[in-house]
């Protein structure tokens, strides 16, 4: 083993170590492999940043953009009316529409991107009908990571794999939009198949007292507060005093939303513990009629009949009630709403919040957050819409539709005409992949579905940089040999085995590191290391480095993936949940995976 390879795999542990305990964003760990790795001449500050401007990046930009663009139209919005239509009131017909649909829109988008916008659809269906929404959720996260592998493009591991196909400095041949589509298929089949006959002894059943009843419950508080009711404060009141004084939310669980005065027109539309409440004030508050009746009877206060001097400002068509979801990779996750100053920062009143096993109404400022937390919010709509269209990442996934949503119906067809475009070139034109996705991405800017400002803010820069970062070593890990001596010692270590034994190896080591870590780190990592394994057991290289880049999506054991995580607490789903759906489910991904590229690709 040479010097330079021990530099690498130093590197390496330091970044698995940086994955796994998260001391740092994953796309800090991308920014400092670009740093360390020209730092140690490991490779050239050239090839440092080349992943910045490489082919997958460039990709991965363009897919957004061109996903961003069909939301915005709301081309995706209309499909939860037709599954309806067909699905009717049958559980396993909706359960199959609503996966598959899924599925096949994953595989042109980013699968957080489908999952995301198919969750307020999916909980509108499940409350039309009566279907318990954790028989929804996860057939829908799982065929939404599974979308991933019907084309090149539908996951970042795949798009990323033309890049990393070079062996001992010599470029392989790239893989086609359409070369994985056969095994892509049959593993979506496979995947509805498994819940259309198992899914009533895998998934929750939605009652008692599983954390489905959390959300039922949650449901339950979402009603209390729709209503909002205005209280007067007498002019004899012993005033002003602090709402943390008055421990109004601690004693009486109703939330204070507003605080104005009818005298002086002053109002105050997004209320912290430190706002006073003065005589003669008039406050709005949300929480059950009991309550609110009880608290304006200890303090001799007024409840007025309706609202007045609020009218406008919680007019159903200026404010309202929503659900949101703490996306992965939020700011605000391992902080407190306090701590992260989120009612300066975001205007909006939060009501309560689902974290783990308990729902918090008094005291919500004090919840440690995490990933998948439920967080119910109270405000006016254009604010919630500021929210959802921050740069990415998103801080909040809404887990119910907003009002007055700003869309371009108007231009949906000019959506779907450079989708199509951008397809048509990848397929038909001999043009690089990146390429030809920009270019569907640049005629929705010109054409006004998105403007500029709107596309750069779609864009998830924690995973450019992250991917920019990575690059450069797998450029090590491959340049240095430390991948060949890698492969070469696990070879010993297995054996002679045949090329679908060694395809076995590749897929089981890549879906245990997905686990780990990243599934794009997995990938950039294993895929020099696995295609020289294929070389030296006489195997196909870029078949391996295919089930590599395949492998990376059976990640369902685990809440860790994305799609995973934004569905857990929307579904009410434990860990165990996944545990035991997605056991059967990584088993069924491997089987299906390896046996299609054994009978139809000659491996």
């Amino acid at each position: 083993m040479t010097p330079d390879m021990i530099l690498t795999l130093c590197v390496l542990t330091l970044a698995i170590i940086l994955f796994v305990f998260e001391w740092v964003r994953v796309d800090v760990v991308g920014i400092i492999m670009m740093v360390l790795l020209p730092l140690m001449k490991l490779v050239t500050p050239q090839q440092a940043f080349s992943g910045l401007s490489s082919n997958a990046v460039v990709s991965i930009i363009a897919v957004i953009i061109i996903g961003a663009g069909l939301d915005k139209t709301g081309v995706m919005n209309k499909v939860a009316t037709p599954i309806i239509k067909l699905g009717g009131r049958s559980e396993r017909r909706i359960m199959c529409l609503v996966a598959g649909t899924v599925g096949v829109i994953s595989s042109m988008m980013q699968n957080i991107g489908a999952a995301a916008l198919f969750l307020p659809a999916t909980q509108r269906i499940s409350k039309r009908l009566g279907i318990p929404i954790s028989r929804l959720l996860m057939p829908m996260g799982f065929c939404a990571i599974i979308g991933g592998t019907l084309t090149l493009v539908g996951a970042s591991p795949t798009i990323l794999l033309n890049d990393l196909l070079v062996l001992e400095g010599k470029k392989l041949e790239p893989f086609g939009l359409f070369t994985q589509t056969p095994i892509g298929v049959c593993l979506l089949a496979s995947a509805i198949l498994y819940f259309l006959i198992f899914g009533k002894f895998v998934l929750p059943a939605g009652s008692g007292e599983s954390d489905v009843g959390i959300t039922t419950r949650l449901l339950e508080v979402y009603k209390v507060f729709e209503q909002p009711y205005e209280v007067d404060i007498p002019e004899d009141f012993d005033g002003p005093k602090t709402l943390q004084e008055l421990s109004i939310r601690r004693d009486y669980l109703v939330t204070v939303v507003a605080i104005g005065n009818a005298k002086t027109g002053k109002k105050r539309r997004v209320i912290r513990k430190t706002d006073t409440i003065s005589p003669g004030d008039t406050i709005v508050v949300m929480g059950k009629i009991e309550r609110v009746q009880k608290l304006v009877e200890d303090k001799g206060w007024t409840l007025k009949d309706s609202l007045d001097l609020f009218a406008d400002d919680f007019a159903r068509t200026n404010a309202g009630v929503v659900e949101t979801v703490v996306s992965p990779r939020s700011e605000l996750i391992g902080k407190t709403l306090e701590e992260a100053d989120f009612q300066n920062s975001f205007r909006v009143n939060p009501l309560a919040i689902n974290t783990g096993d308990r729902i918090y109404i008094s005291g919500i400022n004090h919840v440690k957050l995490r990933m998948g937390d439920v967080i119910l919010l109270e405000g006016p709509w254009d604010r919630f819409h500021r929210i959802k269209n921050m740069p990415q990442p998103r801080i909040l996934t809404f887990a119910t539709p907003l009002e007055g949503e700003i869309l371009r119906p108007e231009k949906a067809k000019y959506a779907v005409f450079w989708l199509a475009f951008a397809l048509t070139l990848v397929i038909f034109v001999k043009i690089r992949l990146s390429v030809a996705l920009m270019s569907g991405a640049l005629g929705m800017i010109l054409t006004g579905v998105l403007s500029v400002d709107e596309a750069y803010q779609s864009v998830d820069w924690m995973t450019v940089f992250l991917l920019g970062g990575l690059i450069p070593l797998g450029i090590a890990f491959e340049q240095t040999g430390t991948a060949a001596y890698i492969a070469k010692k696990v070879l010993e270590l297995v054996g002679q085995v045949s090329p679908i034994g060694l395809l076995t190896v590749v897929a089981v080591m890549t879906s245990f590191f997905t686990l780990v870590i990243s599934n794009v780190g997995a990938t950039v990592l294993l895929v020099p290391l696995c295609m020289n394994m294929a070389v030296m057991a006489g195997a196909d290289p870029r078949m391996a480095a295919l089930v590599v880049g395949l492998s990376a999506s059976n990640t369902f054991v685990l809440p860790t993936h994305q799609v995973n995580a934004l569905i857990m607490r929307p579904g009410g789903y434990r860990t165990v949940d996944y545990a035991k759906a997605g056991g059967i489910m990584t088993i069924l991904f491997l089987v299906v995976e390896l046996s299609v590229i054994y009978f139809f690709y000659g491996a």
